[in-house]
C-alpha cells in the first residue's frame, strides 16, 4: 500500500513512518525538511516538502497518487486557539476529495464526538465534522487520550517541589496514551484496512492524577503529591493572566478543564490494548528527565511550577 503521512518528522509521525517502511509499504513523507526527513528518506520514504498547518508547499499534489493517508495536526498553543484546527481540515478535505486515497486514519482526540465550549478537544470536533464531509474514504478517527510524553511538562516541579499542580480534578480518571502505541495502532489500521464508512477507535489507560504521582513517588523512591489548582479560584487567574499568559489561552484551559471535571469528556470501556502502562513510562523514561532536572538546579518559573509550590 502506497501511504501519505501528514507530519513525517514529527514525535508520531516518524514512528509511524519507520513502521510502515519495515512493513514493506510504500510511504510518502511530508514535512517542512531537515535531517528527519533526510532519516526518513535514507530508509526508504519519498519525500514531499510541505505543511497542512501553515499551508505551504503544493498541497494538492500529496495525495494524488497515493491509496491511503495518515492525517494529524499540529496544536498551535501560541497562535489560533481557535482558528487552527478548522483551517487545517479544510486544507485536508480540499487536497483529499478529488484524490484516489480510500483509507484516511486521523488521529484526533477524546471528546472530538462533543460540540459546544470544551476548550482543546472542541478543535478536536471541527476536524472530525469536516473530514466526514469525504464520501469516498473510509475514515477511522483514532482518538488520542493526554500523551504521556507531555508528563514531562512536570519534570522540574516534580525536582523542586515533589508535587505536580493541575487543574484535573483528583477524582476524575482521565486516558494517557504513549506515542510509540498510537504509531502501533495506526500502523495496524493500515495492515488491516476496514471497510466500515467511519469508525472510532479511543486510546488509553486510565489513571487519576493521584495514581500518576503515587506511580512516581514509588520510581524515585520518594513521596510525590497531587495538588489540584481550581480554575474558579482568581488569585489562580490573575497570577496566570499577569504572568504566563493571556485571556484567551486562559478561558480556553479553563473549558478544558471544565469538560473533563464534570464528566463530558470520558473514554468507553471497549478500547485496544496499548502496550505501554503508567509504570513502565514513568520508570524508563519520565524519571531519568526528572534526576536530570534535579541535577540542572531552579528553572525559570513557569505556570506548572508556580501551581506546583503553592
Amino acid at each position: 500500500m502506497r501511504i501519505a503521512v501528514v507530519g513525517a518528522t514529527g514525535r508520531i509521525g516518524a514512528k509511524l513512518t519507520e513502521n510502515l517502511l519495515a512493513k514493506g509499504h510504500s510511504v510518502k513523507a511530508l514535512s517542512r525538511g531537515g535531517p528527519g526527513l533526510d532519516a526518513l528518506v535514507a530508509k526508504g520514504a519519498e519525500p514531499f516538502l510541505g505543511s497542512f498547518d501553515t499551508g505551504a508547499g503544493e498541497l494538492g499534489r500529496f495525495f494524488e497518487d497515493a491509496d491511503a493517508a495518515f492525517l494529524m495536526v499540529k496544536t498551535i498553543w501560541d497562535g489560533d486557539l481557535h482558528g487552527h484546527y478548522p483551517a487545517v481540515a479544510l486544507r485536508f478535505f480540499d487536497a483529499l476529495r478529488d484524490s484516489p486515497v480510500k483509507l484516511a486514519v486521523s488521529l484526533t482526540g477524546m471528546g472530538s464526538e462533543l460540540s459546544g465550549n470544551t476548550g482543546h478537544f472542541q478543535g478536536f470536533h471541527i476536524l472530525d465534522q469536516i473530514l466526514n464531509r469525504l464520501r469516498d474514504i473510509n475514515l477511522v478517527h483514532l482518538q488520542g487520550g493526554w500523551f504521556m510524553e507531555d508528563l514531562s511538562r512536570w519534570s522540574d516541579a516534580i525536582a523542586q517541589h515533589d508535587r505536580i499542580g493541575w487543574t484535573l480534578d483528583p477524582n476524575v480518571r482521565a486516558p494517557w496514551v504513549a506515542i510509540r502505541d498510537i504509531a502501533d495502532i495506526a500502523a495496524k489500521e493500515f495492515d488491516t484496512p476496514s471497510d466500515q464508512r467511519r469508525s472510532v477507535k479511543q486510546l488509553g489507560i486510565d489513571y487519576t492524577m493521584a495514581e500518576i504521582t503515587e506511580i512516581i513517588g514509588r520510581a524515585l523512591g520518594r513521596e510525590v503529591d497531587y495538588r489540584f489548582v481550581d480554575t474558579s479560584d482568581r488569585e489562580v487567574e490573575t497570577v496566570f493572566r499577569e504572568r504566563f499568559g493571556t485571556l484567551d489561552r486562559w478561558v480556553y484551559d479553563k473549558n478544558t478543564a471544565a469538560a473533563l471535571n464534570d464528566g463530558r469528556v470520558k473514554f468507553r470501556d471497549d478500547r485496544p490494548a496499548l502496550s505501554t502502562t503508567m509504570e513502565e513510562f514513568i520508570q524508563k523514561t519520565l524519571r531519568p528527565l526528572i534526576e536530570n532536572a534535579r541535577k540542572d538546579g531552579v528553572k525559570p518559573e513557569t505556570f506548572l511550577t508556580w501551581c506546583s509550590q503553592r
